[in-house]
Parts: C-alpha cells; sequence; structure tokens
C-alpha cells in the first residue's frame, strides 16, 4: 500500500508523532493509501520553512518565477494521465472529466498566472506638479492554502500559481479525502527546480488538528480556503487574533432561471452538465431551477428523460457519466436531504436511490425533485450531490425574489433570447458570477467569487494578485 507523507522543505517526512489514516478509493470502498496524519509540530515545520524560504523566493523577479512554474505545467501535462487516473481514485469521478478538464486545467493555471504576473502594473499619481506617488506591488508572505475534495488538483493549482507567481510561500492542506494529487504535486514542483521550504504540504484533518493549527498559527500570514461556508466560519475566528488576510470562496445554493423564450435544446443540455457533472459536487452546479410556467411541464419531461438516460457507473469506464460520491458519510447525507424533501411534501420524478448494478462504491441515481417550495430544507441548503429542485414561475419578480431568498450567492444561470431581459435579471441577482444562456464558461482574468455567505473576496488575474501581494505607496516631493 502507498504511504502518502508530508513534504516540508523539500523532503517527504512522516508525522512527528507517527499517526496515520486511510484513504478510501470510494467508487469501490477499498483502501489505496496510508496517510501521514500531521500535529501541531508537523505544521510547526512546515510555516517554519515556509518562512525561511520566504526571505528568498519574494526577492526573485516575476521572470524568474514565471520560468519554474511554466515548467511545472510541462510536467503536469507530461504526466496528465497518471494524475487523472490518481484523480479519479481519490474522487471517484469519471476518469474521462479528470483527463480532459481537471489535469489540463491545473497545467493552465500555471501557465496563466506565470504570463500574467510579468504585465501587471500598479498605480502613478502626480499631486499637480508638486509630488509624485507610486504604488509598488510586494510579495505578502506565507500563505496557508486550503483546498477542497471535489476538484482536488485543478482548484489546489488555483491557489498555488497565483501564491508563487507573487513571490509568496505556501503551506498547503489538502481535503483529507483527496490527499493523492497534491503529494505529487509536491513531487512536480521539486522537479521543475522549485526551491526548498517554497511549497509545503501537511496533510491531516481540519478542527483540533492540523487545518486548525495552520489557521491559527502566528507566522501564517495569509489564509486563501474554497470549501464549506462552516469551515470558514471557524477560520475566520481563528485567524481574527493576528489578523490574517482572508480569500474564502465557500457554498452555493445556486439558481438556474430559464424563462419561456430560452431555446430548450440548448437549456436541457447544458442544465444536465450543470446539475449533475461531477456527481453535482461542484460548487458552482445548478441545484435550484425555476422555469417559467408556459414551458414547465416540457422541460420537466425533456430533463426527466435526458437525466434517465445519464450513465452511472464505473469511473473508468468512458461510458460513465456520473461516478462515484466522495465518501460513504457523503452519501448518507445526500440521502437524507432527499428522504426530509419527501417528508416536506417534494415529489421525485427520477432517482433518489442508489443504483442496483452498483454492489459497492458511494454511488447515487441522479435526483429531480418537485413539488416544493421556497421554505424546504432542500431548496436553502446545498446538497452538494446529483440532486436538483425544479419550481414553476409566472412573473419576473416572482422568480428574483425567489432565487435571492437564500444565504449563499455565488453563481446563477439565466436563459433566454431576450437580452435586454437577460442583462436586467443579471444586475438583480444577488450572486457574484452569472451565466447568461451558458454555464462554467471562465476567463481566468475575471473576478471569481461569492456573495453574502458564500464567500469574501474574489480570485482570477489582478484579483488573486490583490490578494497574494501587498501595496506600499512611495511618494517623491518634486
Amino acid at each position: 500500500m502507498e504511504k502518502i507523507q508530508h513534504f516540508i522543505n523539500g523532503e517527504f517526512v512522516a508525522s512527528v508523532d507517527g499517526k496515520t489514516f486511510e484513504n478510501i478509493n470510494p467508487a469501490t470502498d477499498e483502501v489505496i493509501s496510508e496517510v501521514c496524519e500531521g500535529g501541531r509540530q508537523d505544521v510547526h515545520n512546515a510555516v517554519t520553512a515556509a518562512k525561511t524560504a520566504f526571505s528568498t523566493w519574494g526577492k526573485t523577479t516575476p521572470a524568474e518565477r514565471a520560468k519554474v512554474m511554466n515548467r511545472i505545467a510541462d510536467l503536469i501535462e507530461e504526466r496528465q494521465e497518471e494524475l487523472a487516473l490518481l484523480e479519479t481514485k481519490d474522487t471517484g469521478k469519471p476518469f474521462s472529466l479528470s483527463r480532459h478538464l481537471d489535469i489540463p486545467r491545473a497545467a493552465y493555471n500555471f501557465r496563466f498566472f506565470a504570463d500574467f504576473v510579468k504585465g501587471l502594473s500598479t498605480e502613478c499619481f502626480e499631486m499637480e506638479g508638486v509630488a509624485l506617488n507610486y504604488a509598488l506591488r510586494r510579495p505578502a508572505g506565507v500563505a496557508a492554502l486550503i483546498s477542497p475534495w471535489n476538484l482536488p488538483l485543478l482548484l489546489l493549482t488555483w491557489k498555488v500559481a497565483p501564491c508563487l507567481a507573487a513571490g509568496d510561500t505556501c503551506v498547503i492542506k489538502p481535503a483529507e479525502l483527496t490527499p493523492t494529487t497534491a503529494t505529487k504535486l509536491a513531487e512536480i514542483c521539486k522537479e521543475a527546480g522549485l526551491p526548498d521550504g517554497v511549497l509545503n504540504i501537511v496533510h491531516g484533518f481540519g478542527p483540533d488538528s492540523a487545518g486548525a493549527y495552520l489557521t491559527e498559527h502566528p507566522d501564517v500570514d495569509l489564509i486563501s480556503l474554497t470549501g464549506e461556508t462552516t469551515t470558514g466560519k471557524a477560520i475566520m475566528q481563528s485567524a481574527a487574533s493576528t489578523l490574517k488576510k482572508l480569500s474564502f470562496e465557500l457554498g452555493g445554493k445556486n439558481p438556474n432561471i430559464v424563462f419561456a423564450d430560452a431555446d430548450i435544446d440548448d437549456v436541457i443540455e447544458t442544465t444536465i452538465r450543470s446539475s449533475f457533472s461531477n456527481q453535482g459536487e461542484v460548487c458552482l452546479c445548478g441545484s435550484r431551477i425555476y422555469v417559467e410556467r408556459p414551458l414547465y411541464d416540457t422541460f420537466v419531461e425533456r430533463l426527466v428523460e435526458r437525466a434517465q438516460a445519464l450513465q452511472v457507473g464505473d469511473p473508468m469506464d468512458e461510458s460513465t457519466n456520473v461516478g462515484a460520491l466522495i465518501s460513504r458519510e457523503h452519501l448518507h447525507r445526500v440521502e437524507g436531504f432527499v428522504q426530509r424533501a419527501v417528508e416536506q411534501g417534494g415529489r421525485i420524478l427520477t432517482g433518489g436511490k442508489r443504483p442496483a448494478h452498483m454492489g459497492k462504491g458511494c454511488y447515487l441515481e441522479p435526483t429531480i425533485i418537485v413539488d416544493v417550495n421556497e421554505s424546504c430544507e432542500i431548496v436553502q441548503q446545498e446538497v452538494f450531490g446529483p440532486v436538483i429542485t425544479i419550481q414553476p414561475f409566472d412573473t419576473e419578480e416572482e422568480v428574483l425574489a425567489a432565487a435571492n431568498n437564500t444565504r449563499y450567492g455565488l453563481s446563477g444561470t439565466i436563459w433566454t433570447t431576450d437580452l435586454k431581459k437577460a442583462h436586467r435579471v443579471a444586475g438583480q441577482l444577488e450572486a457574484g458570477i452569472i451565466w447568461i444562456n451558458s454555464w462554467f464558461l471562465r476567463d481566468l482574468r475575471t473576478p471569481f467569487g461569492g456573495m453574502k455567505e458564500s464567500g469574501i473576496g474574489r480570485e482570477g488575474g489582478v484579483h488573486s494578485f490583490e490578494f497574494f501581494s501587498e501595496l506600499k505607496n512611495v511618494c517623491v516631493k518634486f
């Protein structure tokens, strides 16, 4: 059995206290590796290494950093098949998704930020012939990077790439359910010539464990988290005593609004993707579908038909559309949401159960629920699984009130051929990312993040560097 160790100061090391935990393939229920469980001393060693390395890495030029980052991207691409296989074993997602989306995007993240940092500009103001003010951008320090389990390598590199490009060093705490590709990234970074101590990894859990020790450590200067809203709240509390900079991308309960004039073929196919890709374990998935009443019956009938045609099964089978959920615990959580939705008056049109042909693994059929109202838990809470609700609406005002009636505000999708209406509704939706007649189109220069309890701050392009760097103003009197 493979043993996954921490990566501290350029070396793979076991936990100081020798603790480990098992990593399980959710598609087969098999233990695939033994993972070192980090404690307080492991975290301290990693932070110390990052702080020491910052004194030199932070003084390198953007061009020097970009050279290493492009080499990292090359190595990710060279090991694409291996990384995709490991990602699928950790997550249970279809191998085709890991191979064609997750790993290529991880490499692109490094290339994008390597190029972007070289052209990054700052401000300059002349004070009416009296003085000149100009801003210098400098690295912010040691970053704690806490990544989720749903898109492990893709979302980790979304943090690591701008962090390294800005001249910061980091300590990574991967999700305990998906430790493998983060560890392989450490191997790649070392091979690419990244200096020891610039990137460190400590495996383990969150509360009263490695995650908590990392976020409260006095030598950590900034924290970037992608994860649950409850986790974000806990980290805010632990970071408050030292006023660490925070960037959070948290939960979502995203509305898809379908007006009667929408292109029905396009909206059905895209909704299948936006609701059930990656088993619905994507923060941007559309889980609340609102359909204007004249189109409602047709939409429901066709979406149910398409959902029933999705192949649930072995992630390594190229024909599989929906793989396994991340863990047995998470499967039970999602099933609980479905059961309570029925108890609260909801009606399951398809799915809601484990597929009969899959004897092992954490599988659930794509599930569509109707006859729910805005107060139902299934409408208000993030499920993070292949479960959606569909509700009819009559007026624009009605659907806007319903779509905004949640504590989340991450993303939303609008379907209509009336662009005046599309712009009007987009301006009133309380979400950080709005798609019109599309989903998951991402220009990495644009701001990415949520409103309300879906996050703090923005990532992408200059917005990532606003977080991973500090600006200092220099005033020169003429």
